[in-house]
């Protein structure tokens, strides 16, 4: 297939591209490049030996991507693109609200327009809220209770695709629920670059580790967990990469969801040692206050995933941490160097 890859240059898109390249599709990008950088989509044609087009347009603003994509053609659709950060969501929610449903909206009226009945959309399991069970499960309930606007925007993206769906029942799509991605390339080629600070866990321990930051800081050890700090399901970005390769491949009419994630939790002091193992490296860090909004413990039920999309994740939190050090070790300043 011909891929379109809307947010394609980030973290899971420049991933997902080399994959699906490998896997004998074309793929094509549409980014803004406002949370991401070109170098990435250099690096993948380096690792792949593909050339990739790129279209540079903000998906947002429906106009000018149509006006970018005129006389681009595509089979299925990718949708990575929009901003992902919890914590700025809350600060900034209707920049979050605009962006993550516009560029939504775009997408499925440049998909009718075109006849073009695939799509895979990049959703997460912050729609569960706190869940009420762990490992949760795609029938667990979604969209309660949330306590920011990106994962509002997430659910609410997800029932837009639903509506849409009913109204066009050519349509198919899946809606893939992340866990936490982590690691990268094991070439240390292509890899998380945050702008700023990091809002994941794992890029700033790495920063710590490389000597970037001084600490990290630990919000909360009196959670009911096994260390008393936050427990979450840490996926190799790789495996989730090939997770939509799977999910794309196995597309029919209708709507389906599935969990990408490994099926166990980690503690953040048990991914910091895990990161110090692979890295050598001390991760000094403090404990912190709490954050509102943070739940104690998420982890996946991925077994739908793995029986329907023939998917399971094959690395582990250790191939993570190493992956992420051979990147964040090899770039310390990320694709800007």
């Amino acid at each position: 297939m011909r891929v379109l890859l809307t947010g394609g240059a980030g973290y899971i898109g420049s991933h997902t591209a080399l994959v699906l390249i490998e896997r004998g599709h074309e793929v094509v990008l549409l980014d803004d490049f406002s949370n991401s950088s070109p170098e990435a989509v250099r690096r993948v044609e380096e690792l792949t030996g593909a050339r990739i087009p790129v279209i540079e347009a903000d998906l947002a603003d429906r106009s000018a991507a149509a006006a970018a994509l005129e006389g681009v053609d595509f089979d299925a659709a990718i949708h990575f693109a929009g901003l992902k950060a919890v914590g700025e969501s809350v600060v900034e929610p209707t920049r979050y609200y605009r962006v993550n449903i516009d560029s939504t909206l775009a997408l499925l009226d440049l998909m009718r327009e075109r006849g073009v009945t695939r799509l895979v959309f990049s959703s997460s399991a912050t729609v569960y809220g706190d869940p009420e069970y762990v490992p949760v499960d795609e029938a667990h309930r979604a969209g309660v209770g949330l306590t920011n606007p990106y994962g509002w925007s997430k659910f609410m993206n997800e029932q837009i695709i639903r509506d849409a769906q009913a109204a066009w029942p050519r349509l198919g799509a899946v809606l893939l629920r992340y866990f936490n991605p982590v690691g990268a390339h094991p070439s240390g080629r292509i890899g998380e670059d945050p702008s700023g600070i990091p809002n994941n866990l794992m890029p700033f321990i790495a920063q710590v580790a490389v000597g970037k930051r001084e600490r990290l800081s630990v919000f909360g050890d009196a959670y009911p967990t096994v260390d008393g700090t936050g427990v979450r399901d840490y996926i190799h970005v790789m495996d989730l990469a090939e997770g939509h390769a799977a999910a794309l491949e196995r597309i029919e009419a209708g709507v389906e969801v599935y969990n990408l994630g490994s099926g166990t939790g980690s503690s953040v002091l048990e991914v910091v040692r895990a990161f110090e193992e692979a890295s050598g490296r001390p991760v000094p860090y403090a404990v912190a206050p709490a954050r509102a909004g943070d739940v104690a413990e998420i982890a996946a039920d991925p077994s739908r995933a793995n029986a329907r999309l023939r998917w399971r994740t094959t690395r582990s939190l250790a191939d993570a941490c190493r992956d992420a050090w051979t990147w964040q070790s090899a770039n310390p300043d990320g694709y800007a160097a």
